[in-house]
């Protein structure tokens, strides 16, 4: 089973301005091959179809754990590309007249299926707008080929994200991308580390791939100041603590890039604070939630009052 918080994995700024460009750039990081729906669906699938897990449970624990995680890391890159779509709106939008077709002059390089299919917000595509597929899933049913294979995938994941960093400077995609270079090199590590544990092999010393620290880029290295790269986070509130068996110890130095502080892996036993969810305004010239929405908001105003009453 899963449970929800309805927050953001940290705060994220709001897109000063409309930014399509950005947004069609950053669905890459969610729905294509090295993206967030991988990662979840790939850990998720391994931990559905694990077998034995009573007898190498800890590993079944970190994966389960991460793929926990990864919920948290489509929801954070969606609310980027919607602040990208929409901008510093707060309230209903009805400036734009439908019969004026106030979308004929969007840049070029828009993806239509952002305004088209999704009103201005966050679809299950790739940068090119090809959808995410389950072809992208890797469960071997081998424990080794299925870590390394997550190892693979996080850097893959990671190479994507500093590409699509260079591609923009908006701060509402930037702050994404400073905390998913974090998480996601938390993630790579751990992997790294279950690796070494089965096999003896230095996974932990080939990284980071590519040879470029985190600590370079000012909104990642935020994160680590706060000791985000340190942290590996329980999301059950009773389930998965095993996994501390793997994410404990000392960090290599080259992984705490002389930050100062500790330098322990810390398995934290819970999920993080987070941050507030943006406010999506409705749009008249979308249809969203409704051209004249003051019916519906009527009927939701009155369940509403319903709701408080139970």
């Amino acid at each position: 089973m899963f449970l929800r918080i309805d927050k953001l994995p940290v705060q994220l700024p709001a897109s000063p301005e409309v930014d399509p460009i950005a947004a069609r750039n950053v669905q890459e990081l969610l729905g294509g091959r090295f993206g967030e729906m991988s990662t979840i669906m790939n850990y998720t699938f391994q931990s559905f179809n694990m077998r034995g897990r009573d007898k190498i449970k800890p590993y079944y624990s970190l994966i389960s754990n991460i793929a926990a995680e990864e919920g948290g890391h489509i929801e954070i890159v969606s609310a980027a590309i919607n602040s990208l779509l929409n901008g510093p709106r707060v309230d209903f939008d009805d400036t734009e007249d439908p019969l004026g077709a106030p979308w004929k002059d969007l840049p070029g390089g828009t993806f239509g299926g952002h305004y088209i299919a999704a009103a201005q917000t966050a679809l299950p595509v790739d940068s090119r707008g090809m959808p995410w597929t389950g072809d992208y899933v890797f469960s071997s049913g081998n424990l080794i080929l299925d870590l390394l294979h997550n190892f693979f995938l996080e850097n893959g994941a990671r190479t994507q994200k500093l590409r699509v960093y260079n591609m923009t400077d908006n701060p509402a995609a930037r702050t994404m991308l400073g905390y998913l270079f974090v998480r996601g090199g938390v993630h790579a590590m751990a992997y790294a580390r279950a690796l070494e544990t089965l096999t003896g092999v230095k996974m932990s010393e080939m990284l980071p791939i590519p040879n470029i620290g985190n600590s370079v880029f000012p909104e990642a290295r935020a994160f680590m100041e706060q000791g985000s790269h340190l942290k590996l986070y329980r999301f059950s509130p009773n389930d998965y603590r095993d996994a501390a068996t793997i994410w404990s110890g000392t960090a290599p130095a080259a992984y705490t890039e002389g930050l100062g502080g500790s330098d322990q892996f810390e398995f934290v036993d819970a999920p993080p604070a987070g941050g507030d969810l943006a406010h999506l305004a409705g749009i008249a010239s979308s249809f969203t939630p409704n051209y004249a929405p003051e019916e519906i908001m009527e009927i939701a105003t009155k369940l509403y009052k319903k709701a408080k009453d139970l």
